[in-house]
C-alpha cells in the first residue's frame, strides 16, 4: 500500500473513532499532498509524501518554539500532536552508526575534500536518507566531517 493510500485509510479509520484531534492532522497532510500534487500536475509518489511529512513537522516544531516563547501552552499542546501523528508515517530514523556509515560512504564515492565537495555529498544524501534522518543535521556533520 502507498503512503498516500495508508494516510486516507487512516482518516477513514480516525472519522470512525470520532478522534477529532487526529482526523485534522491526517487532513491536514492530505490538503499538502494534493496541493503538490495540483502544483506539479502528478501523482505523489511515497518520496513525495514523506518530504511533505518532514516539511508539515519542521513547521510544526518552529510554531511549538514560537508559542512556547509566547507563554501559549494550549497551543504548544496542539501542535505537539500534530508533531505525533504526522511523525508515524515516517520510516524508522537512523541510528548514529549507521548514518555515519552512509556519509562516509557518499563522501568516498563523490571523492568530496574540503568545502568544495559539500553540495555533491548533500546530493548523494538527500535522497538516500529521505525520511530516515534529519537532513540539517547531516549537513551539519558532513560540514564537520569535511571542514574539521
Amino acid at each position: 500500500m502507498s503512503l498516500k493510500n495508508r494516510v486516507t485509510e487512516d482518516m477513514k479509520a480516525a472519522m470512525r473513532a470520532r478522534d477529532a484531534e487526529r482526523l485534522s492532522a491526517i487532513r491536514m497532510l492530505l490538503a499538502a499532498i494534493k496541493q503538490r500534487e495540483i502544483d506539479s500536475r502528478t501523482e505523489a509518489d511515497d518520496l513525495a509524501v514523506l518530504s511533505i511529512v518532514e516539511k508539515l513537522i519542521k513547521q510544526r516544531k518552529d510554531a511549538i518554539a514560537q508559542f512556547a516563547a509566547g507563554g501559549r501552552a494550549d497551543l504548544v499542546a496542539r501542535e505537539t500532536a500534530e508533531v505525533k501523528v504526522l511523525a508515524e508515517y515516517l520510516p524508522q530514523q537512523m541510528s548514529e552508526a549507521e548514518l555515519s556509515v552512509a556519509i562516509e560512504a557518499a563522501i568516498a564515492e563523490a571523492g568530496a575534500a574540503g568545502a568544495a565537495g559539500m553540495g555533491r555529498v548533500m546530493g548523494l544524501l538527500k535522497p538516500r536518507l529521505a525520511g530516515r534522518a534529519d537532513i540539517g543535521q547531516v549537513s551539519a556533520i558532513v560540514k564537520k566531517r569535511l571542514l574539521g
